[in-house]
Parts: C-alpha cells; structure tokens; sequence
C-alpha cells in the first residue's frame, strides 16, 4: 500500500483532491502539509503543519511515495513577483527535493495552460521554469497538468476571475477546446486516474485532455 503527500490541500483543487485520496483504496495514508492546521475525521489522513519555508527541517515527516503539488497564487494575492515566484517556484521545487530525498517516486504537479520558461508572461515564465526545475530532479516519473481557467468555488477572490468565469459560461462554445475554463473538480480526477498508471517518464497533460474526466 503506497502513501500520498499534497500540498496545496486547502486551495480549489487542492481540496478536492485530498477527498479524493482518502476514498481511494490505493492509499493506506494520506498526508497533507499545511500552514494552519484543517480538521478532517479519517484513520488515513495526517496533517502536517509547518512553515514551507522550512520544509526541510520536516523532512522524515513528508516521506512518501505519491507527492501531488498543488501549490499556487497570483500576484495580486502575493502582493511581489517575489512573492509569487516563492509560492509558484521555490516551494514546488523545495517539496520535490525533499520528497525525492525521502524516497517519493512520483510527482504530480498542477501548473498552468501557457506555461513556458521562455515566455514574456511571468506568470507563465515562472511555471514554465518549475515544470523544467522539477524535470531535473530525475523522479521516476513526473506528471504535468496545465488547466485553462479554473471553475469552482474559491475560498478567496480572484479580481478579474469571476468576470471571466462569466463569459466562459455565457459564451464557453464559441472557444477552442483547448482554452475552455474547466471545473477544478476534473483537474483533481485527472490527477488520480494517472496516478493509477505504472509508466515512467515526464508526461504533460493540457487543458483539453483532462476535461473527459
């Protein structure tokens, strides 16, 4: 039985995701690393507060086999290119290189549609530069995912967002597949049903393949 450590547990995907976990048989635990603690009843789940600055002082703790990252916010939110580039950059890695120290053999990490380390963007730069961060890191295998905008619901505001989340729904069949909004909630299926496959390698999975889940 194999064990799966997310980080991101309380954002849009995040926390879907974490349910979907614990009811998969596949896992006989589920850690989640979080800031402040979250109460959830299930003989599988363990939570492990800290402060991602010092992830690797918590290192014994986040030994696992599965590692889902889905770390992630704006510039709004952070306030500083710095700040973003921390959560969107140095966090992933550092929990890759930890993990990956401890013996985790997959790493499943949730980036964005357009990310690319060459981009002009640097929202798209910077998840571009993980993806490829992550990619050196020599995990078994490594799995992708780059959804469009996000439908679901937040536990904070994006500004811009939900105008945006209008027209998709408004007006969602005039656009191209591969830049439809998608529901959060068929990222974090994605997420587990790769999860199930044994090949190794670096797979990226864009926005228009994980809306069939």
């Amino acid at each position: 039985m194999k064990t799966a450590l997310i980080a991101g547990a309380t954002g849009l995907i995040g926390k879907q995701l974490l349910q979907l976990l614990l009811e998969d048989s596949s896992y006989e635990k589920v850690k989640a690393i979080t800031r402040k603690p979250i109460e959830i009843r299930n003989s599988k789940f363990e939570n492990i507060v800290l402060d991602f600055d010092k992830l690797s002082e918590h290192a014994a703790a986040l030994k696992a086999d599965d590692v889902f990252c889905c770390l992630g916010t704006t510039i709004r939110i952070a306030k500083t290119k710095e700040a973003f580039r921390k959560v969107d950059y140095e966090y992933p890695l550092e929990l890759a290189r930890v993990a990956k120290s401890q013996g985790a053999v997959r790493f499943f990490l949730v980036s964005a549609l357009g990310a690319d380390k060459n981009s002009k963007v640097f929202y798209n730069k910077v998840k571009g530069e993980v993806e490829e961060a992550i990619g050196h890191l020599s995990f078994p295998a490594v799995h992708i995912f780059r959804p469009s905008l996000l439908l679901g619901d937040r536990t904070e505001h994006r500004a811009g967002e939900g105008a945006a989340t209008s027209f998709f729904k408004l007006f969602g069949f005039l656009i191209p597949a591969k830049y439809k909004a998608i529901d959060s909630l068929k990222v974090a299926r994605a997420m587990v049903a790769f999860a199930k496959e044994t090949d190794s390698g670096f797979y990226f999975h864009e926005s228009k393949e994980l809306q069939k889940f």
